[in-house]
């Protein structure tokens, strides 16, 4: 006897909520962090990248993708955009997710969004916006570093501890004084130091090692990195008068790269938890997404959201060092062939040209 043929159900699929028509822009900036427009703008970039070629089981469209994965970057949660019944069930979400990620890091799209300052004219720009500050002359970018928590690796575990004793990237970030990335580098380590992230750089090997911006303009950096004539840093003991001023003018400038990095990451709390996927290749991928995504805000003028207008957001980091594993103990940085004094007495001539007021 013949078994019985089987019949195939129907698939039941949700409806899908068609929020760029349905939301105001100040509604889509409260959970997306973008208006309409700066969604499609975003969309364009990787439309191509992101397009299904069959229309088969209602396949996700490339303005969904973009939506769910800027819910996920703006709340660090994966389930939350089902709340805006956008559709797509976890499963469907973590794919789009990561396909719409790998679209937006492309080198061909980060380039378009981060642009470091080396002809005359828009070096003095940016100097110009700093010396409002403090009065602090030639800077066109203040360098920190910034730790992004995420879970234990499968591999090189130990070394992803970082000094507070929890798991993470140590990000390098350059702002301008209008808080927009010029630069970032997101694939170190939470252990490796600021100095030696500085070190293998572009901006120490290329765009500064080779001259390429021009002389008399600087970053400003913590005393964590080493004095160049491209990088000041404060000094350690200073002796009162010009370098007393000095350093007070050089703490209020550089307090820009500081609450930078504090829009960066109220802006988008993914980066202000622990980041829960894997690998850390993707967790880099989504730190330089943040930043470029951030940059088209401020390009927008699209303030960050007041803390009560913010969705549900990501939990406060929360040091467990009881439970800590145990930080990797760092060999000593080798010198810089050898220690240069080269920085140290070009600050010193800054230091007398421009907050020596005696003369």
């Amino acid at each position: 006897m013949a078994a019985p043929m089987r019949i195939r159900q129907p698939r039941n699929f949700r409806d899908r909520k068609d929020v760029l028509n349905e939301l105001s822009d100040a509604e889509l900036i409260k959970r997306y962090r973008l208006d309409r427009a700066g969604i499609m703008l975003v969309t364009d970039l990787v439309r191509e990248r992101i397009t299904n070629q069959t229309e088969r089981s209602r396949a996700v469209t490339p303005e969904m993708k973009v939506l769910v994965t800027l819910r996920y970057l703006a709340t660090g949660k994966m389930q939350l955009y089902s709340g805006d019944d956008l559709g797509p069930s976890q499963q469907t979400g973590s794919r789009v997710i990561t396909e719409t990620l790998f679209a937006l890091s492309r080198n061909e799209i980060l380039s378009q969004y981060f642009k470091f300052p080396v002809t005359l004219e828009n070096c003095h720009t940016k100097a110009v916006d700093f010396q409002q500050i403090a009065g602090f002359p030639g800077v066109i970018g203040t360098i920190d570093g910034t730790h992004v928590r995420i879970t234990a690796p499968k591999e090189f575990e130990a070394e992803y501890v970082n000094r507070k004793r929890y798991h993470s990237i140590n990000v390098q970030v350059v702002f301008d004084a209008t808080y927009r990335i010029l630069d970032i580098v997101a694939r170190w380590p939470g252990s490796v130091h600021d100095a030696r992230i500085l070190r293998e750089s572009s901006l120490n090997q290329v765009v500064f090692g080779r001259g390429m911006v021009p002389d008399g303009y600087h970053l400003l950096g913590d005393s964590g990195y080493p004095c160049k004539k491209w990088l000041l840093t404060p000094y350690l003991r200073p002796q009162p008068g010009p370098q007393s001023d000095y350093n007070r003018a050089h703490k209020k400038t550089r307090n820009v790269v500081e609450r930078g990095i504090g829009q960066l990451k109220r802006r988008f709390h993914v980066l202000h938890g622990e980041i829960r996927v894997t690998p850390t290749a993707k967790v880099c991928q989504i730190i330089k997404v943040c930043a470029m995504l951030h940059n088209i805000c401020k390009d927008r003028n699209i303030r960050i959201p007041a803390p009560e207008d913010i969705d549900e957001p990501a939990e406060d980091i929360e040091e467990d060092y009881d439970n800590a594993p145990q930080a990797v103990q760092q060999p000593p940085l080798p010198p810089v062939a050898p220690r240069p004094r080269e920085g140290l007495l070009y600050r010193d001539e800054f230091v007398n040209l421009h907050f020596d007021n005696d003369e």
